[in-house]
């Protein structure tokens, strides 16, 4: 077992890092440490673990810092970065750890979490039927119980912000796809498409390999597609803006009181610097989403559509600590080019900051752009003189509202119970034959497959069985929104993960919107955008 003089060293040696620009540790500061801790140790009425109250304490200073800011136990360094770099078994997950509860940070796409409709925001606070909530529970712990070997099952129970009873979901393990592109298409003659759910060590090679499959269909203009991509590694970032930028322009810096500003420049060796460009984001955009929608924005390069971002303008820098563990310490802001800073506040502390986008959609501003305002000191000009904001995200140039009518507990049940993806296997798996005889190719599925009557009454006859119970009013809501989802989940089931987005995409208005805006240019004009 380690000396507590080893674990001591441990705990100065973090304190040396966090202060080490700044003023040093006084004397009376080492020594009052270093008496709590022997008091501790000496006085204390039952025996204690010393390794757990040095990692209780470097929390607990990280906790007053930022939210980005936290500490990672030797057990789950190794982990930290698997959904950025390799596959696993699970459920399909990214979470933090706050306030000693279990949070979805992101769901991954194409995951089985994803596919039941939990969000990001939701707390899991069972798993199997045991509390896990309040418990001092660790990443690790929460690997060992949501990992698992394809087709095995985990009971999780969710507490769900503006919902008063706790949701049961029981999720089917799979192997979770890693791949930064979901899909690549044409939406339209001469407009290609590129979803993008991250930025990882791929990104780029898989981003120019879609890139190219759209330009030899005939691709002059591109929508790139941000939304829910919760961002990644920097370079990866600036790589990708550097597709659309001319040689020399600045894409973003760095700064911070310790950290000397570092700017990062476009090269001309973009594959995509002429052509009309547009990206989308919304509220889940966070991050390196943040760097490029940012940079194209500044420079007038293309149109934003959607909805405002998360505002994460924070950067991370790794250290390690003397029991190899290590922390993720927050050493710098990022600016875009024309020096917007999008972090949002953080004072109020994690769990406020990472309710803000329930709080933004209980407040209307998901519904209604008019529900926020940007005092003067957020108020920035772009290199043709139009007006954008920081201090919170990005905002679009286009704000295209979300539609939270049918977003009702009828539906939320439907994906709750994984009831639409149950029907949908079973759907394709009985008729594959004759699916694909009559409708051959993606498009085919798209102009003349119906959901017809017989389809939804079979769909909510086995909603019934799962336990989701009718509610006309609510369904006749929600019933459009049902159908899209229904056709573009057969259509993943039928061809690959690219046809869902292929057919939902006919029904989302943040995508039609950009269709349209490329179709008609009058919009590019208006916003003076460079397409070069």
């Amino acid at each position: 077992m380690r000396s507590k003089r080893y674990f001591l060293t441990a705990a100065f040696s973090f304190l040396s890092l966090c202060s080490f620009a700044q003023k040093p540790l006084s004397p009376d500061q080492l020594e009052k440490l270093n008496s709590v801790l022997q008091i501790i140790n000496y006085a204390y009425v039952d025996t204690i673990n010393q390794n757990k109250l040095i990692e209780h304490a470097i929390v607990g200073m990280l906790d007053q810092l930022d939210p980005h800011s936290v500490y990672i136990s030797k057990e789950e360094v190794r982990e930290m970065n698997e959904p950025l770099e390799g596959n696993f078994e699970g459920i399909g997950i990214q979470f933090n750890i706050l306030r000693d509860t279990i949070t979805v940070v992101a769901t991954i796409p194409g995951g089985p979490s994803e596919k039941l409709g939990i969000m990001a925001g939701d707390k899991i606070v069972q798993i199997e039927g045991q509390n896990v909530a309040g418990i001092s529970i660790k990443n690790n712990d929460v690997v060992k119980k949501l990992r698992g070997n394809k087709g095995t099952k985990v009971t999780v129970g969710i507490k769900r912000h503006g919902d008063s009873k706790l949701l049961d979901y029981t999720i089917t393990r799979d192997k979770i796809p890693i791949f930064s592109v979901d899909a690549s298409y044409m939406a339209a003659p001469g407009i290609g498409y590129i979803k993008l759910n991250r930025f990882a060590q791929t990104t780029m090679d898989e981003f120019k390999t879609a890139l190219k499959k759209v330009k030899e269909k005939g691709a002059k203009d591109l929508i790139l597609d941000l939304s829910d991509n919760g961002g990644g590694y920097l370079n990866t970032a600036i790589d990708l803006a550097d597709e659309f930028l001319e040689d020399r322009k600045l894409i973003v810096y760095t700064q911070g009181v310790y950290s000397p500003k570092q700017m990062s420049f476009a090269t001309g060796r973009g594959d995509f610097e002429k052509g009309r460009l547009i990206i989308l984001i919304n509220e889940n955009s966070a991050s390196a989403s943040e760097i490029v929608a940012g940079a194209v924005q500044d420079w007038d390069r293309g149109i934003v559509i959607g909805r405002r971002s998360f505002g994460k303008g924070l950067v991370q820098k790794p250290f390690s600590l003397p029991d190899g563990s290590m922390m993720r310490l927050t050493t710098a802001k990022y600016y875009t080019p024309i020096g917007r800073n999008i972090q949002k506040p953080y004072t109020k502390g994690s769990e406020e900051y990472y309710k803000d986008i329930y709080n933004r959609f209980k407040h209307g501003e998901l519904v209604t752009q008019d529900s926020i305002s940007f005092p003067d000191s957020l108020k920035f000009y772009t290199a043709n003189k139009r007006l954008v904001f920081g201090g919170g995200g990005i905002m679009p140039d286009v704000f295209i509202p979300l539609d939270t009518l049918k977003l009702n507990e009828y539906h939320t049940n439907l994906l709750r119970k994984g009831t639409m993806n149950k029907f949908s296997f079973d759907y394709v798996n009985s008729k594959r034959k004759s699916l694909l005889s009559g409708y051959p190719t993606v498009d085919a599925y798209k102009k003349n497959f119906k959901v017809d009557k017989k389809l939804m009454d079979d769909l909510l006859a086995l909603a019934e069985k799962d336990g989701v119970k009718m509610d006309e009013k609510q369904f006749g809501v929600s019933k459009s929104l049902i159908e899209s989802e229904i056709k573009a989940l057969i259509a993943r089931d039928l061809f690959n993960n690219e046809a869902f987005y292929e057919v939902f995409n006919e029904s989302n208005p943040i995508y039609l919107s950009a269709i349209d805006a490329l179709k008609d240019n009058s919009l590019f004009k208006k916003l003076k955008i460079n397409s070069y």
